[in-house]
């Protein structure tokens, strides 16, 4: 059946062939294209426009009335006038914005602005009290010339005395452990501190959703029974780099689940450039800064080994440092540079390397007498412009090196005393104050912070920690708050409520969670919905009237009995162990009585067993034989006399 000409719709008109459509049986090629009014469009994005540089406008004029308003307070205070014109700031315009309002006006469609308000009565200034201003209230944001004056003196004051930028007026402490906490890492945005030390403990704190209770949410081994080096979030803050006394470096998720494992080396192969990983202890690693897949490690093998997340079967690039001699020395910290460009590596020949990322065979700078011989340089850190550089050596030296003239340091200062091989130094976010930590044995006083100016490397400030040696710091750019690893399992964060942000002024303001009472009473609510109504068991409706409930009952809610103390009574076990089979090991397993000879043994219950029979021999009393046991031979004493084949033989 065709269908009707109504059904057909305004396609076939539309230009739809009559022939085909009479051919096929309908009247185009689907739905008819949607029709947009422009005219309308174009109106409203025109309403929409007005609407907002009217918006402009009346928020410009207002700053202008606020400035003019100030300007003419201040000019009558000093002047001596007590009265101050409100109409001149309101009549008072520069002749360009006039000029721009009117062109604006010109252009715009719909209803004009609204014309400047005038500010309602005279503002009188005082001339015993300029502070006080009789007449209408200040506008928003007005602020007394003698308010900014102070404002800018407390700005020049902190900026000429670096001291007043340490976060330093607050500290909470987190329990790590009882040991040496030995690495310190924090993510990118500073909601994660990750923990890790000489008790092969890795242990992670959320700032944000940790109380007052301060406890980690986190705490795993993932290097087993190696004492944790060092930790790093990378530049995205989605893996964690662990380096420990093992050959083997770790990649975690932020969870702590292994991403990779960098493969081990043949110890075999002499030249360490072809082996395929490290093949001793590590020492220390980073990340790259730019670059998120890659990162650093040096070991005790004399290498330092750049490696890609993506591909753990073998590094990426290989340095080997190299003495005066031309000899294998081993380096015991590396870092990169802040652009990624450079890569440097302190050895224990007292040397810094300094290699181009992309050429690995000569170095770029290097000192040979940086440090001590023979001592461990336990850290090198870039400052934020990339110029300076920062050794902490092993010879209790704190040094800075300008990389372009890298003879001799431009900074040094001595007797700072440091244990550990990993104590580490960092520079502040503005780059003006270098930090590290000092070392002190047990019993021998507190543990210092201590902050030199980078420029004069005066000590202008030190922070008494604990009394323990302090190993790690670490200055957060973004949250402006020190945390610092100590020798005694603490990890310390100083902050201060206005300067610093978020970290650990989210977690201190939260009250401790109390604790769940232990619900013992409770027993699981098995559901049987094709049982019986007779055997069916009511549904609880609240845990509490069922704990009342259970209280009520005499046998739910009967006191354990106590473990029975000496040997057993009423049947019950004594304390041999708790159990049933210790208590068959002490009395029965262990009988001191020794039967060498097992006949005997056997033929010493035969007499009873024939007189009181009570297991087999009741049921053949009447046709069981006599027994007769074989009787033992006594032993002549001449064996000469017996058979060849009888005789002993020795």
């Amino acid at each position: 059946m065709e269908p009707a000409a109504a059904d057909w719709g305004p396609e076939l008109a539309a230009g739809a062939d009559p022939e085909l459509a009479a051919t096929m049986g309908f009247s185009g090629f689907g739905k008819k294209a949607r029709t947009f009014d422009l005219e309308a469009l174009f109106a409203q994005t025109r309403r929409t426009a007005a609407e907002r540089s009217r918006k402009v406008l009346e928020a410009r004029e207002r700053e202008e009335e606020e400035k003019e308003f100030k300007g003419q307070c201040d000019d009558s205070a000093a002047s001596g006038s007590n009265v101050v014109s409100a109409g001149s700031a309101v009549t008072s315009r520069d002749t360009d914005s006039n000029e721009s309002e009117a062109s604006s006006d010109e252009d715009l469609i719909g209803p004009p602005a609204p014309s400047q308000t005038a500010i309602q009565g005279p503002a009188v200034c005082s001339d015993d009290d300029e502070d006080e201003l009789i007449g209408p209230p200040l506008p928003p944001g007005y602020k007394n010339s003698d308010d900014e004056e102070d404002d800018d003196d407390d700005v020049q004051e902190e900026d000429n005395n670096p001291v007043k930028k340490i976060p330093d007026s607050h500290e909470i402490t987190l329990q790590h452990g009882t040991k040496t906490v030995s690495a310190l890492g924090l993510d990118p945005s500073g909601a994660r501190l990750v923990t890790g030390g000489y008790d092969y403990d890795v242990k992670f704190w959320d700032f944000a959703g940790m109380d007052a209770s301060l406890q980690a949410f986190r705490s795993l081994q993932p290097c087993e029974c190696h004492q944790i080096k060092s930790l790093q979030y990378s530049s995205t803050g989605d893996v964690i780099l662990v380096v420990s006394g093992n050959s083997q470096a770790k990649v975690l998720d932020r969870d702590g689940f292994p991403v990779m494992e960098c493969v081990k080396g043949d110890q075999y192969i002499v030249d360490m450039a072809n082996t395929k990983g490290h093949t001793a202890m590590l020492n220390t690693g980073c990340w790259h800064p730019k670059i998120k897949e890659e990162f650093l490690t040096c070991s005790n093998d004399g290498t330092v080994r750049t490696w890609d997340v993506n591909n753990e079967k073998k590094h990426k690039g290989v340095f080997k440092p190299r003495s005066v001699q031309g000899k294998r020395v081993i380096p015991t910290t590396c870092t990169y540079s802040r652009d990624g460009k450079l890569i440097a590596a302190g050895c224990q020949d007292g040397s810094i390397q300094i290699w181009d990322r992309n050429l690995n065979v000569h170095t770029k700078f290097h000192c040979r007498q940086a440090h001590a011989s023979g001592t461990e340089t336990s850290c090198l850190t870039f400052s934020y412009d990339g110029i300076a550089l920062a050794s902490r050596g092993g010879d209790d030296t704190l040094k800075t090196w300008d990389i372009r003239q890298f003879k001799k340091p431009l900074h040094s200062v001595d007797g700072l005393p440091t244990f550990f091989p990993m104590a580490d130094c960092c520079f502040s976010p503005d780059d003006k104050i270098l930090v590290t930590g000092t070392s002190v044995k047990k019993g021998g006083g507190n543990g210092k912070l201590i902050f030199f100016e980078r420029e004069t490397f005066q000590k202008v400030y030190e922070i008494d920690v604990t009394d323990a040696s302090v190993v790690r710091c670490l200055w957060h750019p973004k949250l402006n708050q020190i945390m610092v690893g100590t020798g005694n399992g603490l990890a310390k964060v100083y902050y201060d409520p206005i300067k610093s942000q978020r970290g650990a002024k989210l977690c201190v303001v939260k009250t401790k969670r109390k604790a769940r009472q232990a619900e013992t009473l409770t027993q699981d609510y098995i559901i049987t919905p094709h049982a019986l109504p007779m055997f069916r068991e009511p549904r609880q409706r609240s845990t509490r009237k069922q704990l009342e409930k259970d209280r009520l009952d005499p046998v739910k809610s009967h006191k354990p009995e106590p473990p029975v103390a000496g040997p057993g009574r009423g049947g019950r076990v004594g304390t041999h162990g708790g159990t049933l089979s210790s208590y068959i090991v002490k009395n029965i397993a262990l009988d001191k009585t020794d039967d060498s000879n097992p006949r005997e043994a056997i033929l010493r219950h035969a007499k009873e067993a024939e007189e009181n029979p009570y297991w087999v021999a009741p049921a053949y009393s009447k046709t069981q034989p006599k027994t007769v046991f074989a009787e033992v031979e006594q032993e002549e004493d001449e064996t000469d006399n017996k058979p060849e084949w009888k005789k002993r033989k020795i």
